[in-house]
């Protein structure tokens, strides 16, 4: 029945959020067209429902080749390869929006683990089938908690190590707590804490709400990678 419930409301929410959106999609494309490199969207393969890849929607907001250049895969604070209307889309999240398209189409849902790029998965296998049971989010706990996942980063000696050794196994944990205590009402609060982290990305509401969740000092957490 929750499964049920859950898609029935993705697709409610993905339409009705579609219509009202609609203006600011429409704005947001013309700008890109008429900016930057002119591409309009981003299309990224990544791991999905029941480990089946599927691809992403983005608004573009880096150069076409970036996936070759720097950090690759890795974006990081003033990444270069960050277009100047793209820096704005990243920082108000509205970058993400097309994604109601993947969650209209089945690929996604409004809440799940954030998708990760196949190439950058290390969650243990024994993990990974109860993560990738659910659908993939346009947000989740993962995507609530590194709400400034760029800065971590920035701020790591070596990012693509700190992501592997930190970031992706606190993550895991995150995810596995949301398998165990997935409900409509824990999805409700974290649609709710998601907009309340866009307004307040300071903010620590979550553990609050949620008194079980995991929790890691990532600054503490930076400060001793960055010494070892």
């Amino acid at each position: 029945m929750y499964n049920f419930l859950k898609r029935f409301f993705d697709i409610l929410l993905s339409l009705i959020s579609l219509v009202i959106l609609l203006p600011i999609l429409v704005v947001i494309c013309i700008i890109l067209l008429i900016t930057g490199e002119h591409k309009v969207f981003y299309f990224q393969k990544r791991i999905g429902y029941k480990n089946n890849p599927f691809y992403i929607w983005k608004f573009a907001t880096m150069l076409k080749n970036s996936p070759t250049m720097g950090s690759r895969l890795l974006t990081i604070r003033k990444d270069p390869r960050v277009l100047p209307f793209g820096r704005f889309l990243r920082q108000t999240k509205l970058n993400e929006l097309p994604q109601l398209i993947n969650i209209l189409k089945g690929d996604m849902s409004i809440v799940g683990p954030r998708p990760i790029v196949e190439t950058i998965d290390t969650y243990p296998d024994s993990i990974r089938v109860k993560i990738y049971s659910n659908r993939p989010g346009l947000t989740g706990i993962g995507s609530v908690i590194f709400r400034d996942e760029e800065d971590y980063l920035t701020r790591a000696n070596d990012p693509k190590t700190f992501l592997n050794e930190v970031i992706q196994p606190f993550k895991c944990d995150l995810e596995i707590w949301y398998d165990a205590h997935k409900s409509l009402s824990v999805d409700l609060i974290i649609i709710f804490l998601t907009a309340w982290s866009i307004i307040f990305p300071k903010n620590h509401l979550i553990y609050t709400v949620f008194k079980t969740l995991p929790q890691k000092n990532m600054e503490n957490a930076i400060i001793e990678f960055n010494n070892k």
